[in-house]
């Protein structure tokens, strides 16, 4: 039997979709690039705003019109949230499997290929995910390690605690054991995800962060290790400590703002204010000056006026982030946010975050400018041209790179070749000059 995977939402949807498909290889189903000859189709969905879930609905119809006799499963967040509400409504799909335990693919799968509608929407369990060896939809050298499932966070927009359920950390010995089996297969970036990385280890009694990080920087060998999503309000300072005493953690932060406006972040249901979040930033890059952060705005929530407006254009500006993704409002049901008083109109959010776009491109681009001229190590990722009578080009990442989501690194030069430019391995590199939001690099 054969399986087609069509996959949407973020990273951690990611490696949920990696276990998936570990145990379908292992019940002895092939993967195939190719929907026609599959006979499953599997949409992994997001769940998380309204535009996300429409876009996975789209595919599971556009998937039905394309081959009406195949089975379609929805899988993911978007399953695990209106599993009943889709199984009444959504003809189109075969079957549903929620975030639930990622063992119960293999009898998903094979009770829609007898014929039967099933619906599978359990709570998400940490537990599943405890597997190196699955196989990788990362970019070449580069893999995502959840360290913990759900969030305890509740923040008043959020529907994530709706689908994934409260925190469920994983144990630090299990962590490592991923972590060694993925550098063993030769990975070099590990990238570590959660909802809040920052709250790793709270169910549990207390944030862990720190101990994880020390206890991966016991691991021998030359790797990255970058860390995602650690929310302000939880940010562990002690982890600059690791951070100074060992490269090999880069010193990238991903860190969702979300808002500056007191008034905002505190209808959010988060505690901190502009003023907290310009001191956390100013600490980073006192403590590490070649530090690189991302952030994330939500334009538009409830109540948004246009003072609140300006006091996030004066934090952008004072905050000089070095990368900067913006969403719009989505009202989601069951949410805290639902209901509150003051809906902003699309077309007004829709502006902001273009204004916001717009003033973020200056900044970015002048903080790029910094790495020209720097020395540094570039993951390769993927030779794009080049023969025996060309200049070869390739495409990798520098630290100021994170997957997929930020600029990337073009590397030029006659010294190139196929041989160093082989993908997923770390080389030596010399930023030449900025291109846009992408860096020109040279190889030694």
């Amino acid at each position: 039997m054969r399986y087609f995977l069509d996959l949407f939402g973020c990273a951690k949807n990611q490696v949920d979709a990696e276990n998936m498909m570990s145990r379908l290889n292992s019940a002895g189903w092939k993967n195939t690039p190719d929907a026609g000859l599959a006979d499953l189709i599997i949409v992994n969905s997001c769940g998380f705003i309204e535009s996300a879930k429409q876009e996975s609905i789209d595919a599971v119809i556009g998937w039905r019109k394309l081959y009406p006799e195949k089975k379609i499963l929805l899988a993911g967040c978007l399953a695990q949230r209106y599993a009943k509400e889709l199984s009444e409504t959504l003809n189109e799909a075969d079957g549903f499997f929620g975030v639930e335990n990622i063992m119960d693919i293999t009898q998903t799968a094979l009770n829609m290929v007898k014929g039967e509608k099933t619906v599978n929407s359990k709570p998400a369990d940490a537990t599943y995910l405890q597997t190196g060896e699955r196989p990788l939809l990362s970019l070449p050298g580069s893999a995502y390690i959840k360290i913990s499932e759900g969030c305890g966070n509740r923040c008043s927009y959020c529907a994530i605690p709706l689908i994934r359920g409260g925190l469920k950390s994983r144990t630090i010995s299990d962590i490592l054991e991923e972590c060694r089996a993925l550098l063993s297969r030769g990975i070099k970036e590990l990238c570590i995800i959660a909802q809040d990385t920052g709250s790793y280890g709270k169910d549990n009694g207390a944030a862990k962060l720190p101990e994880l990080l020390d206890a991966i920087s016991s691991i021998e060998g030359h790797f990255w290790v970058r860390l995602f999503y650690i929310h302000p309000d939880n940010f562990p300072l002690s982890i600059l400590d690791i951070m100074e005493k060992d490269a090999r953690f880069l010193p990238y932060f991903d860190i969702p703002f979300q808002h500056a406006s007191q008034k905002i972040l505190a209808a959010m249901n988060r505690r901190g204010n502009a003023e907290k979040h310009l001191a956390l930033l100013e600490t980073i890059r006192g403590r590490l000056p070649r530090a690189v952060i991302r952030s994330t705005f939500l334009l538009g929530f409830p109540g948004e006026t246009e003072e609140d407006f300006a006091a996030l254009l004066d934090f952008q500006e004072k905050a000089r982030l070095d990368w900067l993704g913006c969403f719009t409002y989505s009202r989601e049901e069951n949410t805290d946010a639902f209901s509150m008083k003051g809906q902003v109109p699309k077309k007004i959010a829709q502006a902001r975050k273009r204004t916001i776009e717009e003033r973020q491109i200056p900044i970015t681009e002048k903080n790029m400018e910094y790495f020209a001229g720097q020395t540094m190590d570039v993951l390769i990722e993927e030779q794009i041209s080049g023969n025996e009578n060309e200049e070869n080009i390739a495409l990798g990442r520098l630290y100021c790179h994170a997957p997929d989501i930020d600029g990337a690194a073009v590397i030029t030069g006659g010294e190139t070749n196929r041989k160093t430019t082989q993908a997923g391995i770390l080389v030596r590199c010399n930023v030449i000059a900025r291109r846009g939001f992408d860096l020109e690099v040279r190889l030694f």
